[in-house]
């Protein structure tokens, strides 16, 4: 009866590009009236996952509920900035019904749980529940991510980043400490191959937590949210490597923006990302671009050889219309020549 009493709050992690932001939007989209409040933790990406999601024209989700903290692993600046930005959300006269957490790739689930131990939130939320998201055709082929190289480079980008532990095993974590896992991109894999990595999953996770396939992050949000956990009870008894964490190098990376002019047609845009993804040390490719002639933002995601577009809104009125694509590589990238990849055939 007393959870009844605070507002659930519900941990959704994963590595870069499992399809977090996908899984939120879904949400969103099918809140059905509750009104949903945000808390994007998304350092590297230059605030792109925090704008398509503020901008995305749902009347459940204005701006002011999407809170973007952009300084480190969250699980890492818990007392500078998650404490104050969940409680900024408590004191707010019009209180979400619910708020949901994105994490970064790695975040590990665990230490951010604990925080809700604090005395300063326990008596006024519940960790309703976390969510671990998974690449389902990356675990199908024996890795954890799309791109690990794409994760272990974002890695290297977070200076107050206290753990070190190999991405492997935040992998593992982030599955010892879920309360549920979606597979995504379950369109690109066959019942078997489904089959197979719920499997694959299943040895990683606690007895009874349940995988859930999806595509898109279509979900019905009825299985996402009200899992009523109360994770921050048990939380000790959620397994984790980091207990026993070591040392482990890492490689350096670079963010950079390219602005580019208006395109003709998106399927330009995207052969063009397509095409430097291929590029030496190019890790990810994502942004907001303009179509000539299109009242509505072409939303571009790319990692590995994966490119994905869709409209997401109408261009607001005085809005700027630009494209700008965020490219997350390894250091040393050579940017004139990512920067003429991209302006090829983007016309």
């Amino acid at each position: 009866m007393q959870n009844l009493r605070k507002i659930p709050v519900t941990v959704i992690t994963g590595f870069l590009g499992a399809g977090k932001t996908s899984l939120i939007r879904h949400l969103l989209e099918n809140a059905n009236g509750k009104r949903l409040a945000l808390i994007i933790n998304e350092f590297g990406d230059l605030g792109i996952d925090a704008d398509i999601i503020k901008s995305c024209g749902i009347e459940s989700c204005s701006e002011e509920d999407v809170l973007e903290l952009a300084n480190g692993c969250i699980c890492c600046t818990v007392a500078d900035d998650f404490i104050p930005a969940l409680e900024s959300l408590l004191d707010r006269d019009d209180k979400p019904d619910h708020i949901v957490i994105e994490t970064s790739g790695l975040a590990l689930p665990k230490p951010l749980v604990k925080a809700f131990q604090w005395p300063e939130v326990r008596s006024r939320t519940t960790v309703d529940g976390v969510v671990a998201v998974v690449d389902g055709p990356a675990v199908m082929a024996g890795l954890f991510a799309s791109d690990p190289d794409a994760v272990q480079s974002q890695r290297a980008e977070d200076e107050q980043l206290d753990h070190d532990s190999p991405l492997e095993e935040v992998f593992e974590d982030q599955l010892a400490s879920a309360d549920l896992v979606v597979v995504s991109k379950s369109d690109l894999m066959d019942d078997r191959a489904q089959v197979r990595v719920i499997e694959i999953v299943g040895n990683k996770t606690r007895p009874a937590v349940k995988a859930l396939v999806a595509s898109h992050g279509k979900l019905d949000p009825a299985l996402i949210l009200g899992l009523g956990a109360a994770a921050e009870e048990d939380v000790d008894n959620r397994w984790s490597h980091h207990d026993a964490e070591g040392e482990h190098d890492h490689d350096d990376f670079e963010t950079f923006v390219v602005d580019l002019p208006a395109c003709a047609d998106p399927a330009h845009i995207n052969e063009a990302v397509e095409n430097t993804l291929g590029l030496e040390g190019v890790l990810r490719i994502k942004g907001i671009a303009h179509i000539s002639g299109k009242p509505a933002r072409l939303v571009v995601q790319g990692v590995g050889p994966r490119v994905d577009s869709y409209y997401d809104r109408p261009w607001a009125d005085g809005e700027t219309r630009q494209s700008r694509l965020v490219v997350i590589g390894l250091t040393g990238l050579d940017k004139a020549a990512i920067e003429t990849a991209l302006r090829r055939n983007n016309i």
